[in-house]
């Protein structure tokens, strides 16, 4: 997959950052940035020792404001582009959505239609008071998918749903808190330090419990039918079948912090 300098990834400690680094257009996601960040996200997920990811916009005034329409040119001209585009996207959100570890989205600033899908893909976001969120489709007579929408509905609920998309108006990070949309709203000092010891926070727990939990509540929302319960058990005994499971009574006796493997 292709890289690119408007996508950067890095990493500290256990905590992993994937940044999206197209600040003179608000972050506005191009084919080869949705290709870079499933390339990282498949690093970080390959990486033993990352356990949790921060995904980010640069340049301080926005997270992502939906897709680079100055590329629609050369990147969905036809419907053959279009398509290869609309699967990129669809990759890049799954690779997120479905990643095995805690993902948290650092929201500074606008948070438009794919953005506020791309946040939608994280298991919490935390947004800055100045954050303004969107999704503008009844304003361009855009389709919007089932798949994600149901995502937003799974979040907000449907009322909620609704007025997000009847309205496309622009929504203030407050309002967005209110909705069940972000977990916390910070002032811009604040943000980066808050998220920064959020996700080493999580990631100095045990990495077995925090992934089995993660994983088990995405079954919640699948079908009765289809959920994997076997897999649900067999991530719990795995659990306590840890050296982790080990440390964390020694730690807990001989009042220390515990040092997790994830083993």
């Amino acid at each position: 997959m292709a890289l690119t300098d408007k996508m950067l990834s890095r990493k500290e400690g256990h905590v992993g950052y994937l940044t999206f680094n197209n600040p003179e257009r608000h972050n506005a996601v191009s084919l080869e940035m949705w290709e870079a960040a499933e390339s990282y996200l498949a690093e970080f997920k390959d990486d033993k020792n990352i356990r949790v990811v921060v995904v980010t916009g640069a340049g301080g005034k926005a997270f992502v404001s939906g897709a680079d329409i100055s590329k629609f040119e050369s990147e969905r001209a036809s419907k053959e582009a279009s398509d290869r585009y609309n699967e990129a996207v669809d990759r890049a959100y799954a690779a997120l959505y479905d990643f095995p570890k805690p993902t948290i989205a650092m929201i500074r600033g606008y948070c438009i239609g794919g953005g506020v899908g791309l946040a939608l893909c994280c298991d919490m976001r935390i947004a800055t008071e100045g954050s303004k969120f969107a999704v503008p489709a009844a304003k361009l007579s855009i389709g919007y998918r089932f798949a994600p929408l149901k995502k937003l509905v799974d979040l907000v609920g449907p009322s909620y749903a609704k007025e997000i998309f009847f309205t496309a108006r622009q929504f203030t990070a407050a309002e967005a808190q209110q909705m069940g949309l972000v977990n916390r709203v910070l002032s811009d000092s604040e943000l980066e330090a808050y998220v920064k010891n959020y996700a080493d926070t999580i990631a100095e727990n045990a990495p077995l419990t925090v992934d089995s939990v993660k994983f088990m509540v995405a079954q919640a929302f699948v079908d009765e039918d289809k959920r994997d319960l076997a897999k649900c058990e067999a991530m719990v005994q795995a659990c306590f079948a840890s050296n982790d499971f080990i440390e964390g009574r020694r730690a807990f006796m001989e009042k220390r912090k515990p040092v997790f493997t994830g083993t």
